[in-house]
Parts: structure tokens; C-alpha cells; sequence
């Protein structure tokens, strides 16, 4: 029996969404409920991956079930498709099952030709409406079938209503109407050398083919990147039958919401215009009026429609956007989905409805994306000044917010413009370091044109909370010069300019922001969260302010500590790089004295923040030339102030620089070779703890993580060194305290061989972000430049850095879960990769039996909704 490919909406219902897609799961479902809806059938989803499966070419089977359903169509409206004495006409519209802005616009009206809008014309008894219809398809379809950019035909009508001296297009007459149908079926012609097509079949094969060819534009696959659509769901076309909206003054048509989709009070919100088809109302061409204006201009139909509004709010039980049309006075509903809306929207709405008994508390927290709640903690551009601004650059929304500021080019000069002229900096680097912290700390947001979602600047930058854009190849920075040059325009340090953290977009000058406040709603909804949440959710901090900052955001912990971080302020460098220039021991450990008493300082404060709360702090990673100087001039100031010679300072910078740190002497491999390095950073953590736990009453736990183990031995090696001064040092102080030593997961041989680690190791945490490169053997901050070349090609679907690759990845996470409970079954997990932060990857960690997962600051709230889901998911 051959497969089924194609519905009537009488045949499917609500649960059918992977079939039918989103639309038309609830075109059936309305159905179902006895609501005005303009029949018609749906080509399913698996017909668009067997167009795929076959070459990009619509089988015979698929075509004989279309016709059947077309013929049924023409039963249940008693019209005929092509006919010149009662024609059927149709709209195609493309429906995933999840909503896509970008896919495919719909096209309305198909089904007309030459011949088929005169008796159109003579069956309304209406000229002016039938011509207005044909027009409008044959833009509709050259545009979207046949990708004829939109703007020639809206010349063409521009200089229609200039040449009859009218303002808007309900001025034209038939006549005119008739002329311009003409000059765009030439303007066809011309653009693609053949006729516009007339034979009404092959119209629709047209559009139902550009609907599944849609769903691989480089639109669909950058959205369904960004929200984790896998692309062999593929999309569902619905063929429904023409009810019109522009029939004359006791017609229209509109797109409403049951609730407020920018603030979710709950009242109807929307737009219609009468005399006009769907696409007018968000066209701007005429002004919409506001839904509640209907019940003066056509009272019935009003009634009628609030009424089913209401009935589908209380049947989907979520807030619907609603798109309507009234023909000649008769109410008709084109189609009802979960409406998109703002984060703050989506809060109230979904306090509102368990408050309202629609809904419990577990049905709401699943009517919030994790994702949107970066929305309610970080400034956004104000709506209207973004309307007004000039988008010049597109790069990666690497940590989101919005910011506007003056420009630098130096860390150095934003932090001076910041800290001494009070301006609002915005930091643009060809990429950042480590000592651009200070700069980073100044500028309300920072841009780069090399990097990726998890370059430097990108964690950095999402640990404090400030905006950033990342990658944005088609910046040319002159460092030296200080210039910037970006979308045709060239801008010097000072000029303003702005970056949308969110969308990646940069926009010339300084456009207005506005800060988003955390409502009750916010609040009361998290505390829900916690309540089903199995997993802990901890942060990634490295001073007191971001511990501090995290524990109000609902931080149960810190994750990963990262002590190189403390090592780049500007009375500390110095001292760095007297213990890496040292030639003997003693000469570094005398530096390292030094830097002991910072150390314990900023291990005491962030203690002091997080009270009793566990914190895991990572023993230095980077390699040590990072902390050096790249610049001569800079070398030659460092050889000064240590009494040393320039040369033998260049001699040491050369030896250390290596072809790929990434996979250098760095990490545990540091403290092999430099114990002594291990002992201080040992010695300042207990020492902090101990005075901490003195000064408050507390019972600290301190948790040192011995970074990039991939052999038992050397972790054995590093562990012995750490807790031999963790012993001494509470020995000293005659204190009773606990400690565990752990290592982070971050080569693959070490979750190969996890078993063996466990035996020393008492937690393990997944360092995802290197985890990732190492897997894959390609650097973060460089994949960026071929990664969107494998997305278009849907070599990959997603961001392997942006979220956890399940197959490769994830199979490793696994496998170092299994071998490390195997040896130590009370072994501590979790993860402190940026993934932690990702509502997939958390869910995945949850999969797993991770015990908690760790996020910067700002991605917290993020992190506690994405593990109530997850822990829902289970029920």
C-alpha cells in the first residue's frame, strides 16, 4: 500500500504536528472544532523529505495524491480548479512544525490566468477586485516561486499610482489594475525569458516545490541553527481554499493575538484593514487599524471573532496568534498558532494562566524557551530608535545585550575614556587576550573581527555580562591608525557606534537603549523551576562581583574559578612575568610569593561572597607566554624595570612561544614541570578557606581542579603536590577542614581511560569548550572562518561549540560518566564548558547524570529552566 502523503484538514487533528507541521495540525484541529475555516489539504512533511530523498523532483505518487485531494477540494466548494465558469482559487502556504520566520512568504490567489480573471470578474460581478487578486499573484509568485525580487513590481505600481495621481494602490481602477497585470507579466518575461506560466496545475506544483525548496534556504538553515530544528523534520505545504479580504468596504483582513504579545496583558491585540489581502496589513503600505476599532466598523463579526478567539486560548491552552479574514461580511479564521512573544510577555502569560487555573505550574515552565530569558536580563535597543537606525555589519551574537558607545581600538584607551572622561566605551579589537580584561571591564560592549561563540572575547565577555559581537570578518581594523572601516562607512576612535549582542548586528551611531526590569513574574516562575529541577546549577566567576552577581541570578555554586584571569591586573603582571622570566627555582618562587598574597586575597573574596556554597577553582591553564609582551617596545620597558637585558627577554618570549598552545605546555602539564606553581595557588586557597571559615563560622569545602589531565600518572603527580600543601598548610593553622581534589575532562584519553582517573580524582568536570576542539581537531577561535560553509552545506547542523555535539562529544561525556562511577561511585559531576549554559546541552548533562551544570553569571536563569524541562521531559 502506498504511503500517505497528502490530508484533508478533516483527516488530521492537534497531535499530528510531525506529520501535518504546525499550521496544519491546527487547521485540522479547528476543523475538528467546528470552526470558519477555509478548507483544504495538507502535503505532508515526509513528502518534502522524499522530494529531497529524490533528487529535488515531486514524485508521480505525491502528484497523483495532490490531484485527488484537489478534486476533493473541488467537491467540498463545489468550484473547479481552472474553471472560466466558477473557479477555485487557493493559497499556498509552508508550515514546519515548529514556526519558521523565514521560510517561504505565502501566495495567495493562485490559480488565475488570462482567462480564468475575466469570468472571475464577471462571477463577482466585480472587475476592480478580480484584477486587484491577479496582480497580487503574479508578484506573489514571481517573487516567491520564481525569486523575481518584489521591489520591480513595487516600481511598477509606483509609478502606476504617480502616472494617475493617487496616493494609495485602493485608488486604482480596474482598468489600472488590469494594465498592471500586463506590465508585470512582462516584467516576468523579461526578468526570465518565458511566459508567466497560465495552466493553473502547473502554478501549484510550482509553489509547492519552492515550499520545500524553501526549507534549505540559508535563512531557514541559519534559523534552525539558532534554535536547535533538526533539518530532516522537513516542512508540510498546506493548499487551502481562497476566501478574499479585498472584495470591497464590507471586507478585510487581519493578524490579532488573545494576549499582548509585547507585554502579555491579557486583552485581544491586533491590526486588520478593510479592502485588503494578508500580506497588506504588515506591508506598511496603508496604516492597519487596531482590532478593537472592528467592533465599531462590523459588530457581528467582531462578536464572532472574540468568541473563537477565547475558545482557542482555552483549547491550546497558551496564548494564540490568530490570522482572520472577512469576506463580505462573513467571518473566516486562515490559521491559529502558539504566538511568538517578548520574554516579559511570556513570563506574565504564564503566571497569569496557572493563576487563572488554565494552567499548572509544570505546563508553564514549559511555555517559556530558556533561551528567551536573556531578553529580561540585559539592556535592549529601544524599539523605535532601532527603527531608525542604519544596520552597517553583521557578525556573530556572541553574549547578548545591547550597547552604544564611543569607539577604541585599546584596552588601555577604553579604559581611560571610561574610568577618567566617564564615556561609554565600545572595545573593537581584530581579536582579544587576556590583557584586555581591564578594557573588557570598561566597555559596555566589544567587537571583534576574528573569533568565534566561545573565543575569548565571547566567555569573557558572557561571565561579566556585557554585550559582544564576535567574528565580524567584513570589519577592517587599523589598530594603529585607530580606524575602523565597516559597511561603507569609515569610523575613528570616538565616533559611537552600537552592537545588538543578540542578533549580531552593528548599527552606526549611538542608538538609544533601555534597561529591562525583573518582574515578580520573573521571580515567582523560577521558583518553580527549582522546584522540579534535579540538576544544581552553578556559575563561572572569577572575582567577587560575578560570584556575588550569579548567587542573586540563583547560582547554587561556582563551577570553574579560572586563577589566570586574577593574574593580568595591572599590579600583578608585572610580577607574572618576573616568575616566567625567572632561570631557577628560587628566583620563582620568591615571584610567586608575591603573587601568593593576591591570590589568597581574591580567593577570600569570592569565599566571602559565596558563603557555604561549594567553589571548584582551576589551577593555572594557559601557557605562560600568554602573559608575556608581544610588542617590542613593550619588551624593551619589561627588560628595564626587571634589570635585565632587552635581548635576553626577546631570547625568552621566543623560547616559550609555541606553534599550538592549545595543545602546549599548559594545563596540569605547567605544574609538572613547575611544581612550584601548583604549592602557591594549593597554599592560597586553603589559606583563604581557613580565614574565611575563621572569620565567619563557616564550613568551606574548598574544590581544586587540576586542569587538562589525560594520563592517571600525572594527575597522581600534580594531586600529590596539591595535597601535600593542603595537608601542611592545615596542619599550620591547626585547623579541621575537607577539601577535594578533581581534574577537568577536556582531552578525549582521559574520558577513554576515566576509570583510572577516578582513583585519584574525587570530581570530575567536563571542560567542554576544549573537549570540543580536541574531538574535532579544529581551534574555536578559527573554525569560524569555514564552519558556515559546513551549515550550508548541512555537513553540520548546529554549532559545535554553541552546543554539545550528542554523537561525538556526548558519547565521550558518557562513556567518562560510566568509567568514573564504575571506580568511585560517589564521584562529583558535572560541566563548566560554555555548553553549560545551553538549554539542549543541559538537558543532554541531565541525560548523562551530571549533578550540576556551570554558566557564566548572566545564563544561570537560563541554565535552572532548561534542567526543570529536562527534569519534566522524564515524568
Amino acid at each position: 500500500m502506498a504511503t500517505k502523503y497528502v490530508y484533508q484538514f478533516r483527516e488530521g487533528d492537534a497531535t499530528m504536528k510531525s506529520l501535518l507541521g504546525g499550521k496544519g495540525a491546527n487547521l485540522a484541529e479547528m476543523t475538528k472544532l467546528g470552526m470558519p475555516i477555509p478548507q483544504g489539504f495538507t502535503v505532508s512533511t515526509e513528502a518534502c523529505n522524499d522530494y529531497y530523498a529524490q533528487g529535488k523532483t515531486i514524485s508521480p505518487e505525491i502528484k497523483r495524491q495532490i490531484e485527488a485531494a484537489l478534486a476533493e477540494l473541488e467537491k467540498i466548494s463545489g468550484k473547479k480548479f481552472g474553471s472560466i465558469d466558477n473557479p477555485l482559487l487557493v493559497s499556498v502556504r509552508s508550515g514546519a512544525r515548529a514556526s519558521m520566520p523565514g521560510m517561504m512568504d505565502t501566495i495567495l490567489n493562485l490559480g488565475l490566468n488570462d482567462e480564468v480573471v475575466e469570468a472571475f470578474a464577471k462571477k463577482t460581478g466585480n472587475p476592480r477586485f478580480a484584477y486587484d487578486s491577479y496582480r497580487r499573484f503574479i508578484q506573489m509568485y514571481s517573487d516567491v516561486v520564481m525569486e523575481v525580487g518584489k521591489k520591480y513590481f513595487e516600481q511598477l505600481i509606483d509609478e502606476m499610482k504617480h502616472k494617475k495621481g493617487v496616493k494609495l494602490d485602493t485608488e486604482l481602477t480596474a482598468d489600472d489594475l488590469k494594465e498592471l497585470a500586463g506590465q508585470f507579466k512582462a516584467e516576468y518575461k523579461a526578468k526570465l525569458g518565458e511566459d508567466f506560466p497560465a495552466d493553473p496545475y502547473e502554478q501549484l506544483m510550482g509553489a509547492i516545490t519552492a515550499v520545500f525548496r524553501s526549507w534549505n534556504n540559508d535563512r531557514a538553515i541559519v534559523y534552525r541553527r539558532m534554535n536547535d530544528i533538526p533539518g530532516d523534520w522537513g516542512t508540510a505545504v498546506n493548499v487551502q481554499m481562497m476566501v478574499f479580504g479585498n472584495m470591497g468596504d464590507t471586507s478585510g483582513t487581519g493578524v490579532a493575538f488573545t494576549r499582548n504579545p509585547a507585554t502579555g496583558e491579557n486583552k485581544i491585540y491586533g491590526e486588520y484593514l478593510m479592502n485588503a489581502q494578508g500580506e497588506d496589513v504588515v506591508a506598511g503600505i496603508r496604516t492597519p487599524k487596531p482590532i478593537s476599532v472592528l467592533e465599531q466598523d462590523m459588530p457581528a463579526a467582531y462578536r464572532e471573532f472574540v468568541e473563537i478567539a477565547h475558545r482557542l486560548e482555552q483549547h491550546y491552552k497558551d496564548m494564540q496568534d490568530m490570522e482572520f479574514t472577512i469576506e463580505d461580511g462573513k467571518l473566516y479564521f486562515l490559521q491559529t498558532r502558539n504566538g511568538k512573544r517578548t520574554a516579559a510577555a511570556a513570563l506574565k502569560i504564564a503566571v497569569d494562566m496557572v493563576d487563572e487555573g488554565m494552567i499548572s505550574e509544570k505546563e508553564a515552565l514549559l511555555k517559556v524557551d530558556p533561551k528567551q530569558l536573556d531578553q529580561v536580563l540585559h539592556p535592549t535597543f529601544d524599539p523605535a530608535a532601532l527603527k531608525a537606525a542604519e544596520q552597517i555589519g553583521q557578525a556573530l551574537p556572541a553574549s547578548p545585550g545591547s550597547a552604544a558607545g564611543k569607539l577604541y581600538f585599546t584596552a588601555e584607551d577604553a579604559k581611560q575614556a571610561h574610568n577618567e572622561r566617564k564615556e561609554r566605551v565600545v572595545l573593537a579589537r581584530l581579536e582579544t587576550s587576556p590583557e584586555d580584561i581591564e578594557g573588557m571591564v570598561a566597555a559596555e560592549g566589544v567587537l571583534t573581527v576574528r573569533g568565534g561563540m566561545t573565543s575569548h572575547a565571547a566567555v569573557v565577555a558572557r561571565g561579566m555580562g556585557t554585550c559582544c559581537v564576535a567574528g565580524c570578518g567584513d570589519a577592517k581594523i587599523d589598530e594603529q591608525a585607530k580606524t575602523l572601516e565597516l559597511g561603507g562607512h569609515s569610523f575613528k576612535e570616538g565616533d559611537y557606534i552600537s552592537l545588538d549582542g543578540s542578533t549580531g548586528k552593528i548599527y552606526a551611531g549611538d542608538v538609544k537603549t533601555q534597561a529591562v526590569a525583573i518582574t515578580g513574574d520573573f521571580a515567582r516562575f523560577m521558583e518553580w523551576a527549582d522546584k522540579y529541577r534535579k540538576l544544581k546549577v552553578r556559575t563561572n566567576a572569577d572575582t567577587p562581583r560575578d560570584a556575588a552577581n550569579a548567587v542573586s541570578f540563583g547560582a547554587e555554586g561556582i563551577g570553574l574559578t579560572r586563577t589566570e584571569h586574577m593574574f593580568f591586573k595591572e599590579d600583578r603582571i608585572p610580577r607574572m612575568r618576573e616568575m616566567i622570566l625567572a632561570t631557577d627555582e628560587p628566583a620563582r618562587r620568591k615571584a610567586l610569593g608575591y603573587l601568593l598574597e593576591m591570590q589568597r586575597e581574591d580567593f577570600i573574596g569570592i569565599y566571602e561572597a559565596m558563603q557555604e556554597r561549594p567553589v571548584t577553582v582551576r589551577l593555572l591553564d594557559p601557557p605562560l607566554h600568554e602573559f608575556l609582551p608581544k610588542e617590542e617596545a613593550d619588551m624593551r620597558l619589561l627588560a628595564k624595570d626587571m634589570g635585565i637585558t632587552f635581548e635576553q627577554v626577546k631570547a625568552r618570549c621566543e623560547q616559550l612561544h609555541e606553534f599550538n598552545p592549545m595543545m602546549g605546555h599548559r594545563g596540569c602539564r605547567l605544574c609538572v614541570t613547575y611544581p612550584e606553581i601548583a604549592e602557591m595557588q594549593a597554599r592560597a586557597i586553603i589559606e583563604a578557606a581557613i580565614a574565611v571559615n575563621k572569620k565567619h563560622g563557616l564550613h568551606i569545602v574548598p574544590e581544586i581542579m587540576i586542569p587538562l589531565t589525560g594520563e592517571k600518572k600525572e594527575l597522581d603527580y600534580v594531586a600529590d603536590t596539591v595535597k601535600a600543601t593542603a595537608d601542611k598548610v592545615i596542619a599550620e593553622a591547626g585547623a579541621q577542614m575537607k577539601y577535594l581534589v578533581g581534574t577537568m575532562i577536556e582531552i578525549p584519553r582521559a574520558c577513554l581511560v576515566a576509570d583510572e582517573i577516578a582513583e585519584t580524582a574525587q570530581f570530575f568536570s567536563f571542560g567542554t569548550n576544549d573537549l570540543t576542539q580536541m574531538t574535532f581537531g579544529f581551534s574555536r577561535d578559527d573554525a569560524g572562518a569555514f564552519l558556515d560553509e559546513y551549515y550550508k552545506k548541512q555537513i553540520y547542523e548546529s554549532d559545535p561549540f554553541a552546543r554539545v555535539d550528542f554523537k561525538g562529544v556526548g558519547q565521550l561525556m558518557k562513556i567518562a560518566v560510566e568509567k568514573g562511577k564504575a571506580t568511585r561511585p560517589d564521584i562529583k559531576l558535572g560541566i563548566c564548558g560554555e555548553h553549560g549554559g545551553d538549554p539542549a546541552s543541559v538537558a543532554f548533562c541531565h541525560q548523562i547524570g551530571l549533578q550540576y551544570v556551570s554558566c557564566s553569571p548572566y545564563r544561570v536563569p537560563i541554565a535552572r529552566l532548561a534542567a526543570a524541562q529536562a527534569a519534566l521531559a522524564d515524568e
